[in-house]
């Protein structure tokens, strides 16, 4: 089953141990940000993802997977 963005988000920042302070130094995207896509009430644009996904050391097709066009 696949997991939604948000979802799949938190998990790999949890996996990670990184707060949303130290996940937002180094993407430089706001914690305010970061915690709306981690509730799934905000999507990202194709650079923050981008972003988050070379952060986290994951192919960005591992967050993006879960997003409805």
């Amino acid at each position: 089953m696949k997991q939604k963005f948000h979802e799949q988000l938190k998990f790999l920042r949890e996996e990670r141990n990184l707060t949303l302070d130290e996940l937002s130094k180094l993407t430089q995207v706001g914690v305010e940000k970061l915690a709306l896509y981690e509730k799934g009430e905000l999507i990202p644009s194709v650079q923050t993802i981008l972003k988050l996904s070379t952060v986290l050391e994951v192919p960005a097709s591992n967050l993006t997977d879960g997003i409805q066009a």
